[in-house]
């Protein structure tokens, strides 16, 4: 690390390992010392209103489940391509739907992998809070048989990591974490902050979370996505958010240098007030954006039952419209063995919405044909 860069202890202090001949750094325990302002406050309030309105829409979800699907799915995509995988939504929703088309298979596993830890995460909230415990289970399912396999899927690391250019060396790095003897202390002053009742707002929070998590950096591999699997995590958590609906990935990934800027910032100089600016931005933007389209899809949904609403239409085409929301991209044969109904009666069901343009098919074979909603789709995905 160059030390000259570091020259604010209020996050943290570099740290001297003699017998390895490196650097380290050893972040404080939260909550910092933070110097209130009326730029914060109004800040502040302004992500407080954001979020209250897109939680008011999330309460009213008759059926939460089919609109949270593709926001998870988002999340998955772009938190995972700020890693530098570049798997697509559509991707991700053929290979869901028994259909990959994707050029690059470990992408996908590894976005679906996303998926499946964030949905896990969500429900074991019910039985356990945030911890470590909850954290390892996390990362386990995250990084299962995909390319971070390596990196003790579930387990702390055990070694020293860093974070710097491909191929540097740990003296070349541009941040060290805390050697590991270190790091199972910050942990575990972390767990106690988050179950300790503190004086900061909830947003602060969640802000300072982040930033600490990643500082910590307690595995191998795959920091990133866990710590951004937190935010929504904690805001469901804290009563913020009764479904989660709220992501900041498209804003980090949107901004990614200035995201990892304000990261090292807070450690190199004490740059709290930036970073809780920043962070309070994206979550505006974000609840903005995420209220938007909940608001289409609903609409949307709406539009495509009345369409076809009539006494003649068979019961399939109903839950052939909700599934449709949840994944926009469907085979006639996986929804039959899925549904237990007989193929013919799906592809009845997909016909219907085929004459209606709401469904189109995308393979042009006979057999195996796979079907796609593209206004669904339009909405869902991430912009490039």
């Amino acid at each position: 690390m160059d030390l000259k860069a570091f020259t604010n202890a209020g996050a943290g202090s570099c740290q001297y390992l003699k017998d390895k001949d490196y650097w380290a750094f050893l972040p404080r325990p939260l909550p910092p010392r933070l110097e209130p302002s009326w730029e914060l406050t109004n800040a502040l309030s302004e992500a407080d209103r954001a979020l209250s309105e897109l939680a008011g829409v999330g309460r009213l979800l008759t059926n939460p489940h089919l609109l949270i699907q593709p926001a998870i799915r988002r999340e998955a995509v772009l938190s995972s391509r700020i890693e530098g995988t570049q798997a697509s939504m559509s991707d991700l929703l053929f290979f869901e739907a028994g259909a990959s088309e994707g050029q690059q298979p470990e992408d996908v596993h590894e976005v679906a992998n996303y998926v499946g830890a964030l949905e896990y995460g969500l429900q074991r909230l019910d039985t356990l809070p945030l911890s470590g415990r909850l954290f390892r289970e996390i990362h386990e399912k995250l990084m299962r048989g995909v390319r971070g396999d390596h990196a003790d899927p579930g387990e702390f690391r055990r070694t020293q990591n860093w974070i710097g250019p491909a191929g540097c060396t740990l003296n070349q790095a541009a941040y060290v974490p805390p050697p590991v003897e270190a790091m199972h202390q910050a942990l575990a002053d972390f767990e106690k902050y988050l179950h300790k009742p503190q004086a900061e707002p909830p947003l602060i929070r969640c802000a300072l979370m982040h930033y600490q998590f990643e500082a910590i950096h307690p595995f191998i591999d795959g920091n990133g996505r866990v710590g951004r699997l937190l935010v929504p995590l904690y805001l469901c958590s804290q009563g913020l958010l009764s479904q989660p609906l709220l992501y900041l990935s498209a804003y980090f990934e949107k901004n990614r240098t200035l995201y990892y800027d304000h990261l090292l910032a807070v450690s190199q100089k004490g740059a709290w007030d930036a970073w809780l600016h920043f962070f309070l931005a994206g979550v505006v933007e974000q609840s903005k954006e995420s209220l938007e389209t909940t608001q289409k899809l609903l609409a949307l949904r709406e539009q495509i039952k009345a369409s076809v609403a009539g006494k003649r239409v068979p019961t399939a085409v109903g839950q052939l419209v909700d599934h449709l929301f949840g994944n926009p991209i469907v085979s006639p044969a996986r929804l039959a063995k899925q549904w237990e109904l007989s193929y013919p009666a799906v592809a009845k069901g997909i016909q219907i919405l085929v004459k209606k343009k709401w469904l189109r098919e995308s393979t042009g074979r006979r057999r195996g044909r796979v079907f796609v909603c593209d206004t669904i789709l339009s909405l869902v995905n991430p912009k490039s």
